[in-house]
């Protein structure tokens, strides 16, 4: 109401001001008149007393007396209009000017009613804290927001595998308490975007090793479900990442959904110093850091922190081991001994790491493209396929080893083509 009142009076204010000027700016020009009006009657008096005193002749002063007069006359016309004839083109002015006033002043207010907020109460930090808590524990379920996104299943590019898949789940039919089968078909489902059967076979899997089940096992099906809602934490997922940490106070997963929930669902004072706390714990390579660093600057200006994600403790950018394309094609003129002895010494490093710590998608790439460009496709598959795998749940890391693996594909496709031909014959 306080808020109403002074931005009434402000606007009031305002609008009787330009009225005002309006209606003054003919005021102004009558003083002028006026006092024409009076010199020239005083001249008129000064005539008639040089008359008599013989300073001017008879036919002098009325000659004078006719110009003084015809002067009165247009300064008292002046005045007549000045005072109360005002023409129509000034009263169009005046109205419109009013009409201009009370139009905004109204419409001001019109539109605040609209898309304002009347009578809302000033919230002080506490007040909105709690009003964004009652609307994350009153948010939608995990079933909920899953009924409503459409199911996209794609369509897996290797026959070969899709097959076994296939297999897997006529198995798995038949054999449904297996444990390592459940926690296949999560993943190969999950692989193709079925998260509602990847789902329903890591929840059957963690109920049936019961106190067994560990940490990763609740954080594989926290992620399953993450995918299934597209992207939203539900309160069933933040229950699993709940007890993950519980468990593993340290897990860098755990640590980086609990953060994304809170800075999406309005509580970047929460989510903020989780993700720079992980940002300082983490191991060059760790798959968050990407997306902290991509995301860290703009929840922390909503936590009111205005800070460069340079200046946040973090560990140093992974540079990218093993041969580059430029270094492969260098050694191409060398000799055959000498180029195999630069190229297998330098793709070692990178093999041992990637199968030990893991790595980007762009390094299981270069370590593809080096072994293809060597002329040896028999090293190169099981790691293209091993890559597949790993990162079977992000379509951006499967593009690029995708790429890297195309020749692979055809050479598979081509003694099947053979083998037809042959069984033709």
């Amino acid at each position: 109401m306080g808020f109403w009142m002074v931005a009434g009076l402000l606007a009031l204010l305002i609008g009787a001001a330009l009225v005002l000027a309006a209606w003054r700016k003919r005021d102004e020009s009558d003083p002028a008149a006026a006092y024409d009006l009076q010199v020239y009657r005083d001249q008129l008096r000064e005539i008639d007393k040089d008359r008599a005193k013989g300073v001017l002749s008879e036919a002098e002063a009325e000659r004078t007396r006719t110009e003084v007069a015809r002067r009165v006359l247009e300064a008292d016309r002046a005045l007549q209009v000045g005072a109360g004839g005002t023409t129509h083109a000034e009263k169009a002015q005046r109205l419109a000017v009013l009409a201009g006033v009370v139009l905004v002043v109204a419409g001001a207010f019109g539109l605040y009613a609209v898309i304002g907020a009347p009578g809302y109460p000033d919230l002080p930090i506490e007040t909105r804290i709690a009003l964004v808590e009652e609307a994350r524990a009153n948010r939608p379920g995990q079933d909920e927001i899953e009924a409503d996104l459409p199911v996209e299943i794609r369509e897996d590019p290797d026959p070969r595998r899709a097959e076994l898949v296939a297999q897997l789940r006529e198995t798995m039919e038949r054999n449904p308490d297996e444990p390592e089968g459940l926690r296949l078909l999560a993943f190969e489902e999950a692989r193709v975007g079925n998260y509602r059967a990847a789902r329903n076979a890591q929840e059957r899997l963690i109920g049936l090793l019961g106190d067994e089940a560990e940490p990763q096992h609740l954080l594989d099906l926290a992620e399953i479900m993450f995918m299934a809602a597209g992207g939203y934490v539900s309160p069933e997922t933040e229950a699993l990442l709940n007890q993950v940490l519980r468990a593993d106070p340290m897990n860098g997963a755990a640590r980086y959904y609990v953060g994304l929930m809170y800075a999406q669902q309005g509580r970047p004072d929460l989510g903020y110093p989780i993700w720079r706390n992980l940002l300082a714990d983490s191991a060059p390579g760790d798959p968050w850091l990407r997306p902290i660093r991509d995301q860290i600057e703009l929840v922390a200006a909503m936590a009111g922190d205005d800070i460069s994600v340079d200046q946040l403790p973090q560990p140093p950018e992974v540079s990218a081991p093993g041969p580059s394309m430029a270094d492969i094609e260098a050694a191409q003129d060398m000799s055959p001994e000498d180029r195999q002895a630069m190229i297998e010494g330098m793709v070692a490093g990178l093999a041992e790491r990637l199968a030990n710590e893991g790595g980007t998608p762009e390094e299981w790439a270069r370590l593809i493209s080096a072994y293809i460009t060597l002329g040896q496709p028999e090293r190169a598959l099981p790691i293209y396929q091993e890559a597949l795998t790993a990162f079977a749940r992000s379509d951006a890391a499967l593009e690029v080893i995708r790429a890297a693996g195309a020749p692979l594909d055809a050479l598979q496709a081509a003694p099947d083509a053979t083998g037809d031909e042959e069984a033709g014959e």
